[in-house]
């Protein structure tokens, strides 16, 4: 493929989102259907590949070796790197991604702002430059005091190297803590030629007008974003935060119910069927795997049917001991 090459647009009034599902089989059975726009592999049993739509998430999975997560569009796609960055684009949609050593980049502060930097040059080179969704995986999250927490840096850094990018409004976002090699940095993204529309919480306090307890930079995304045809919403990492106070501490399976209801109002507020299906893929992040089964009873009882990727990580609050995040069709 040629390097940074620009994506066909499709000439149509209506794009349809990208379809996004679970599936068991083999990363290169996935990267060779039509339409694959990327696929995500996690944990250590995941084999390298040289195909840039193939990324392992450093996330290990409580129930064995865990499915796939593949992205469909519709139409060829075409793909690349272009330094560290990978890329892959189709049906005016564009996947990147970077992973980044902090050691190599000053810590934390200056991994993130290096990485928003490149993803922020590369994206606004590109026909599909409007970011509707980003997930951050960084090591050892909640190590540090105060504001040198590691998140807390992240935040810093990210604000930095986004610079003016998000000015007319923030994607929706994840930020997990993973367990996986301890300086890396996994930063992906979602974009589209076409704006979607962010969709906040009215149970949540917006995560950029968090007061100063909570760092010296807010974090900076949208509770969830509706892409651009309507007919699928991205749900960010969504804890037991009300207004902006994190609930139920040192209870896993209180939280969980608090998270069902913020997803509700969510989901409400967007305009969006009430409730999941089995086409709505979710994944719950858990912090201790003591909790892991409970987490997974009360969803199955909760969410019957709903397909569920269950991963060790941890919350960006050190309170906080599980997070959803995923996607629900219309």
């Amino acid at each position: 493929m040629v390097e940074g090459r620009k994506s066909r647009r499709v000439e149509s009034d209506l794009v349809r989102a990208p379809q996004v599902s679970y599936r068991m089989d083999d990363p290169s059975a996935l990267l060779a259907e039509p339409g694959t726009l990327a696929v995500f592999g996690f944990g250590r049993h995941v084999a390298g590949s040289g195909d840039p739509r193939l990324l392992r998430v450093p996330l290990e999975a409580f129930d064995g070796p865990a499915p796939c997560e593949l992205w469909q569009v519709d139409g060829p796609v075409q793909h690349g790197h272009q330094g560290a960055l990978c890329w892959s684009a189709g049906g005016d949609w564009l996947f990147a991604a970077l992973e980044l050593d902090e050691r190599e980049h000053g810590g934390p502060a200056g991994a993130a702002r290096l990485a928003y930097a490149q993803l922020r040059d590369f994206v606004r080179g590109r026909d599909e430059r409007q970011v509707l969704r980003i997930w951050n995986y960084q090591a050892a999250i909640n190590q540090g005091e105060g504001d040198a927490e590691r998140y807390k840096l992240f935040c810093d850094g990210r604000a930095e190297g986004c610079g003016d990018w998000f000015a007319a409004g923030y994607p929706a976002a994840t930020a997990i803590g993973h367990h996986g090699d301890p300086h890396l940095l996994q930063v992906y993204l979602l974009a589209s030629a076409r704006a979607g529309t962010a969709v906040e919480n009215p149970r949540q306090v917006s995560a950029w007008r968090y007061p100063r307890q909570y760092g010296r930079t807010s974090p900076g995304f949208a509770r969830a974003m509706r892409l651009p045809a309507e007919d699928a919403l991205a749900i960010s990492g969504t804890a037991a935060v009300v207004g902006h106070a994190s609930a139920h501490e040192g209870d896993a399976v209180a939280q969980l119910g608090e998270i069902l209801l913020n997803l509700d109002a969510l989901l409400a507020n967007a305009g969006m069927p009430a409730g999941f299906d089995t086409h709505a893929p979710l994944k719950a992040y858990v912090r201790h795997p003591a909790d892991a089964a409970r987490v997974r009873e009360k969803l199955q009882r909760r969410l019957p049917g709903v397909p569920v990727l269950l991963l060790h990580g941890d919350v960006c609050r050190s309170e906080l001991l599980v997070e959803l995040d995923g996607w629900r069709y219309a």
